[in-house]
C-alpha cells in the first residue's frame, strides 16, 4: 500500500514538474526575440483612412533588421535597420514625396537571468533621418517648402524594455520607456527652435497567443492578436509653445489581428493623434484612423 502511494506520489510530482518546465519554457523569450519587438513591423496601409491627413494612395514602412552578435545566447546584440517611410500622394501621377531615410544602429543589453520570464533590457539607439531633398527649406513667400525642402536631424535614443508573460491569459505583455535627443549640432540650422529635441517616449505591448496548447512541443506560435498603445511627450522649449500645450503629446494606439489562412501578414487598425512623423511636414498636427496589412514574423 505505501509503495503504492509513494508511486502515486512520484507521478504526481513528475507531472507538475513537466507541466511548469512547458510553461516556464513558453514564458521565456531570448534577447533575439526581444530586439524584434522593440524594432517594429513593415507595413502598408490602405487608401482610406479617416481624418486630416493628406490624401494617400499608401503609406508603406520598410523596415529590414540586420542582427550583429557573437553567438545566439549572447546577452548583448547589435540591431542594424535601414528603415524608409514611403508615401504615395492621391494626386497627379501619384507622387511619392520625400521619403523619410532612417537608418539606424541599436545595441540591447539583457539583464538578469536568461531563463527568467520576466526580463529588463537595456537599449541604446544612434539614428538619422532625412528627406533626400537639397531645396531651400523655406520657399520665397517664407513657407516650409514640403516638395524639395531639405531635411536632416541625428538622435540617440536610450531606455529600457521590461518583457513579462501572462499564463492566465496566455499573453506576453512589453513596457518600454525612452528619451530620444536631438543635439542642436546634429540637426539642421533651420530646425533649431522649431523641431522638438527632446522627447520622451511610453509604450505598452501585448501579444495574445492562442489558448489551446501546442501539440508540437518544437514548434512556435504566433500571436492571434496584439495591442500597441504609445504616448510620446515632447519635453524641451521650442515653437515657444507653453509647456502644458496640448499639442506636445503624440499618442497612438494599434490594434492587429492575425487570420490563420494567413501566414506572415495581418491588418491591422491605427489610431493616431499628434505631430506628423513624416520629416518635413514635421508642423502638421494630424488626428487619423488608417487601416492596412503588417508583417508578423514573430514567433514564441
Amino acid at each position: 500500500m505505501k509503495k503504492n502511494i509513494v508511486l502515486v506520489f512520484i507521478i504526481v510530482i513528475t507531472t507538475i514538474t513537466s507541466a511548469q518546465t512547458k510553461v516556464d519554457t513558453t514564458a521565456i523569450l531570448s534577447l533575439d526575440k526581444i530586439t524584434q519587438v522593440n524594432q517594429g513591423e513593415s507595413y502598408v496601409t490602405f487608401p482610406f483612412d479617416i481624418g486630416n491627413l493628406e490624401p494617400l494612395m499608401f503609406e508603406a514602412n520598410v523596415s529590414p533588421n540586420f542582427k550583429i552578435r557573437e553567438r545566439k545566447d549572447s546577452r548583448l546584440m547589435a540591431v542594424l535597420t535601414s528603415q524608409i517611410i514611403i508615401r504615395m500622394f492621391d494626386e497627379y501621377s501619384y507622387p511619392v514625396k520625400t521619403p523619410s531615410y532612417i537608418p539606424q544602429i541599436a545595441f540591447y543589453f539583457l539583464t538578469g537571468h536568461k531563463d527568467a520570464a520576466n526580463k529588463l533590457t537595456l537599449f541604446g539607439k544612434i539614428a538619422h533621418h532625412s528627406n533626400g531633398q537639397d531645396g531651400n527649406f523655406y520657399t520665397d513667400d517664407g513657407k516650409v517648402n514640403l516638395q524639395s525642402g531639405n531635411f536632416a536631424t541625428n538622435y540617440l535614443e536610450l531606455g529600457f524594455l521590461q518583457s513579462s508573460y501572462s499564463q492566465n491569459l496566455k499573453a506576453f505583455k512589453f513596457i518600454k520607456s525612452s528619451f530620444e535627443i536631438h543635439p542642436k549640432s546634429w540637426m539642421l540650422e533651420e530646425l533649431q527652435g522649431q523641431y522638438s529635441g527632446l522627447r520622451w517616449h511610453n509604450t505598452f505591448l501585448a501579444y495574445k497567443l492562442p489558448m489551446k496548447t501546442n501539440p508540437l512541443p518544437n514548434e512556435k506560435q504566433r500571436a492571434n492578436f496584439s495591442i500597441k498603445a504609445e504616448t510620446t511627450i515632447m519635453l524641451d522649449n521650442f515653437n515657444n509653445w507653453n509647456y502644458f500645450d496640448a499639442k506636445r503629446l503624440n499618442a497612438s494606439l494599434i490594434l492587429y489581428y492575425h487570420p490563420k489562412f494567413l501566414e506572415d501578414i495581418g491588418f491591422f487598425v491605427q489610431f493616431y493623434h499628434g505631430m506628423d512623423y513624416y520629416n518635413i511636414y514635421f508642423q502638421h498636427q494630424i488626428s487619423s484612423i488608417r487601416f492596412g496589412i503588417m508583417t508578423e514574423t514573430l514567433r514564441f
